[in-house]
């Protein structure tokens, strides 16, 4: 489709604890494209964070294509259909249909990823291009034991064929290392989706420092990496599965609040 496709007129007639749902999600997706600018992690005007809104209907938030992430607001949010069809473009820019192709087959065929976080950072390309791919060297990076998955490059998404092979190869893995392109994660809400991206950029970090050091490396026994992959995971259920407070997620809004009210104010 046109990135800048024009928006259709929406049907919706949300009751109110739906509305306040979706106000929610749109808060926290906006918050989440901020924070990705504020630690250095969006590439220009590419890359993308989308979430699938309340009601069990097959709509999502991205953002608009054309703008930067600090630009991003609850507000200026893209509403379109699974198949990349724009429902509400309150700036007229439409979307970036790239972009969306890889969302898109991720949030079919994987009902628990409501949020699809996708960035093209340094460390993120650079462990992509390696043939071991991330190693379980760190605390960080071993938490992606039996946890990540892989899917070769095979151009700029734009062939939908593609999508097919994406999502065979994600399987039922909450992280993924698209080859010589980048990194993404899904996440059963947003802020499970940034941690986990938050997690995935030092583990990449991490691992580029330690091997541009040229020292010998401890290895951890695969014992250990996958028990430190099963607390992690446990943690992130506690929030998910459980209702636990997601501690972090909520300092780094508070954080945001402090420099970026607009994503907080009403209306």
């Amino acid at each position: 489709m046109n990135a800048a496709s024009p928006a259709l007129v929406s049907n919706d007639h949300e009751n109110p604890d739906l509305a306040a749902e979706t106000q929610t999600m749109r808060v926290d997706l906006a918050a989440a494209y901020r924070l990705i600018h504020r630690l250095g992690l969006d590439d220009s005007i590419y890359t993308h964070i989308s979430a699938r809104l309340p009601g069990g209907g097959h709509r999502f938030l991205i953002n608009p294509y054309g703008m930067r992430f600090e630009e991003v607001t609850p507000q200026n949010l893209v509403t379109v259909d699974i198949d990349g069809r724009v429902i509400e473009d309150p700036m007229g820019l439409g979307i970036n249909p790239a972009g969306f192709t890889i969302h898109s087959a991720i949030h079919a065929a994987r009902h628990d990823a409501v949020c699809v976080l996708h960035t093209h950072t340094v460390a993120g390309v650079a462990v992509s291009c390696q043939e071991e791919g991330l190693l379980p060297l760190n605390q960080w990076s071993m938490q992606f034991t039996g946890r990540l998955a892989y899917h070769a490059y095979e151009g700029i998404a734009l062939d939908l064929d593609e999508r097919q092979r994406l999502v065979a190869d994600l399987g039922d893995k909450p992280v993924m290392v698209l080859r010589n392109h980048g990194l993404l994660t899904c996440g059963r809400t947003v802020g499970e989706a940034f941690r986990l991206m938050h997690n995935m950029e030092r583990s990449c970090r991490a691992q580029l420092a330690i091997q541009a050091a040229g020292a010998p490396v401890i290895r951890p026994s695969s014992a250990v990496a996958t028990k430190t992959a099963g607390q992690y995971a446990a943690g992130y259920d506690r929030v998910v599965l459980q209702g636990a407070p997601d501690n972090e997620w909520a300092a780094f809004k508070r954080m945001l609040a402090r420099t970026d009210p607009e994503v907080f104010a009403q209306g």
